[in-house]
């Protein structure tokens, strides 16, 4: 067999790993070319304002000067809310991550379950309005203001005697030695129910679509075998959905990043203070620090993911 049969036949005999690895690659070929033409460029122009002191002149239009680190250091050292914003960024988004998981997983297993109605409920559901935490607060004042209109005292005083504030709970809670970590954490998973609700939309649709592709003889294997609902979520459902988890974890960081005060603080710094200079250093700290969690925390989830095929 001559040198260039040889090599012919290698290429069409790929493995099987082989084969899936290139058909990622053209999945993620369109997206690739975008991000190579539009998109590098931008990163190093960031990266360029943020060693400059961009200005804008009347005549000649932009203008830049080199100035080294000095606006990384302003950033840490002079500016007056940038490390306390990025604290706060950074512990919302690890605090909101663990919340969203769970109740996108949580969701996703109720409805698909199979029931009357299930369609109708997902529809509704996945509605932007009721996932809106604009159009919750709304309603919530409107409620509000028909109890505190006065059109029926006795509806009214029924709702100020059945209503119990949030501290008589957590000092429930506290009488019953339950640690001041976990209460703070259960107290914030309450405060940011509507936007756990409202971030949480595409990860269960993710869920919903692991759980459809979990083999049913699994679970066959399971009932036979005598297991418990709960120890069959532990040991079929939740190790099948696993690499979902981490697709849901990628998603749910870069989602909450993209929304996160840090963020605002560096639109803010261009858009008002037209500091572009500062900007750009901010949004590269913050970009830095957030891809950093990402790995540790995705290098973590993959140790214990289990991969069927």
């Amino acid at each position: 067999m001559t040198a260039a049969r040889r090599r012919k036949k290698s290429i069409f005999h790929l493995s099987y790993e082989q084969r899936n690895a290139v058909r990622g690659y053209r999945f993620i070929l369109p997206w690739l070319i975008g991000f190579l033409l539009f998109y590098v460029g931008s990163l190093f122009q960031l990266g360029e304002f943020s060693l400059s002191r961009v200005g804008m002149d009347a005549a000649t239009g932009m203008t830049k000067e080199y100035i080294g680190f000095a606006n990384f250091v302003e950033a840490f050292t002079s500016h007056a809310t940038f490390k306390q914003t990025l604290t706060s960024s950074v512990m919302d988004m690890l605090i909101d991550l663990p919340m969203i998981i769970f109740f996108s997983l949580f969701v996703a297993i109720l409805l698909n379950r199979k029931f009357k109605g299930r369609g109708l409920v997902r529809a509704i559901f996945f509605l932007p309005i009721i996932l809106s935490a604009d159009a919750v607060g709304t309603a919530i004042q409107k409620a509000t203001e028909l109890v505190n209109s006065g059109v029926s005292a006795t509806s009214s005083e029924m709702a100020q005697a059945g209503s119990v504030s949030v501290g008589y709970y957590i000092q429930l809670f506290g009488d019953l030695a339950i640690p001041d970590s976990i209460l703070g954490y259960i107290v914030d998973a309450v405060n940011r129910i509507a936007s756990i609700i409202r971030g949480s939309g595409v990860q269960i649709i993710l869920f919903i679509a692991a759980l459809q592709s979990i083999p049913g003889a699994l679970y066959e294997v399971a009932k036979i075998e005598g297991a418990t609902g709960y120890e069959t979520f532990w040991k079929v459902t939740f190790p099948m959905v696993m690499p979902h988890i981490i697709t849901n974890t990628i998603y749910t960081l870069v989602d909450r990043f993209s929304s996160s005060e840090v963020v605002r603080l560096a639109t803010r710094t261009y858009k008002e203070l037209y500091n572009y200079g500062l900007s750009s250093a901010f949004s590269i700290v913050s970009t830095l620090i957030t891809i950093a969690l990402l790995g540790l925390i995705v290098y973590l989830l993959n140790k214990r993911a289990f991969y069927y095929n």
